[in-house]
């Protein structure tokens, strides 16, 4: 199987990789809304990270991937209880989906064959302990996107209908990428989403030759390229194991907490979600960075993506969300 384009020869899109670098450290960020031109890497960068990451142990043949015989769902015929390695789950989900083919539903072929009432798994299923990419997620119906998000959140599947009683674990990253040309996301949506980033097209020219050159590379030499970036990947996700393991030691002070309420009151956004997620990718850059504690400089960096998308809409501000922001962090944080 071909592998996917590796992640650290991506060029520039810093933003996006460090975004997605976060969650794969902690995932209980809520994953990360892109947002940006078409052909910007969107879709390699979230399938190359996936593949960079350590492989996961699972019971060999268990619809959701569980990492231990006592995981299993008691809906799940599983022979082998050999527990094997698999690489990271990446699913897409389409646009035009039903909800029956995302949470799973009642298996009409065994029903009518054997007249026997089985589950059959959905996208969330095959998700769980992975990644859930949804290209253009503005275009997606808001009902289906309201159950995604409610599914992330709780790390749960619940299926109750057609005579059935299903839950099982999902617990994904759910990436969402769009062209907000082409439409944009309810404002209670965009606020469920952990983190956002903006992406454009390089306007470098020596920029461009590069991702010309490295993508030539990797279509027309795929063995080579990857073992030229073999190390470099290798590194990156030596560094995302040892930050996932650094992450629970680093205990915020009480000037960091007040330093992250102040912001999010100072920029008004809604709720609480704002602080929570600021302060867990504060601290997740910080496991990246191997820094001992949690800095005004972690939490300056991750601000922007963190907040863009939780602010109110300001007519008579033209300047962008970003520009917002990083005029507020300078006010408050100095």
């Amino acid at each position: 199987m071909r592998q996917p384009y590796p992640f650290s020869a991506i060029v520039g899109q810093e933003e996006m990789k460090r975004a997605l670098i976060l969650t794969a450290i902690d995932p209980s960020l809520g994953g990360v809304l892109v947002f940006g031109d078409r052909g910007t890497g969107k879709s390699t960068a979230v399938r190359a990270l996936a593949a960079l990451l350590p492989p996961i142990k699972a019971v060999d043949g268990c619809p959701v991937h569980s990492a231990r015989e006592a995981e299993i769902p008691d809906w799940a015929e599983v022979k082998s209880r050999k527990v094997t390695t698999r690489p990271t789950p990446v699913v897409d989900l389409p646009l035009g989906v039903t909800e029956d083919r995302v949470t799973g539903a009642l298996d009409i072929e065994r029903a009518l064959t054997l007249g026997e009432k089985a589950f059959q798994p959905g996208l969330l299923a095959q998700a769980n302990r992975g990644y859930l990419y949804i290209d253009e997620v503005n275009l997606l119906e808001d009902h289906i996107v309201d159950l995604l998000l409610d599914v992330a959140q709780s790390g749960e599947n619940v299926v109750e209908r057609d005579g059935l009683s299903i839950r099982h674990a999902a617990r994904f990253v759910l990436v969402g990428s769009g062209n907000p040309e082409e439409g944009e996301l309810r404002p209670q949506l965009l606020d469920r989403f952990g983190l956002s980033v903006e992406v454009a097209s390089p306007t470098d020219i020596d920029a461009r030759v590069e991702v010309i050159r490295r993508r030539d590379a990797f279509d027309t030499d795929h063995a080579a390229f990857m073992l030229r970036w073999q190390a470099e990947d290798a590194a990156i996700r030596d560094r995302i194991e040892t930050a996932r393991k650094t992450l629970r030691d680093l205990t915020p002070s009480e000037d960091t907490l007040r330093d992250v309420a102040e912001l999010c009151l100072a920029l008004g956004s809604d709720g609480l979600r704002g602080e929570l997620t600021l302060l867990k990718a504060a601290r997740a850059f910080a496991a990246w960075r191997d820094d001992t504690a949690i800095a005004r400089t972690h939490i300056r960096t991750v601000a922007p993506m963190a907040l863009r998308h939780r602010l109110r809409r300001d007519p008579l501000d033209e300047a962008g969300s970003t520009t917002r922001v990083e005029r507020v962090v300078e006010d408050v944080l100095g």
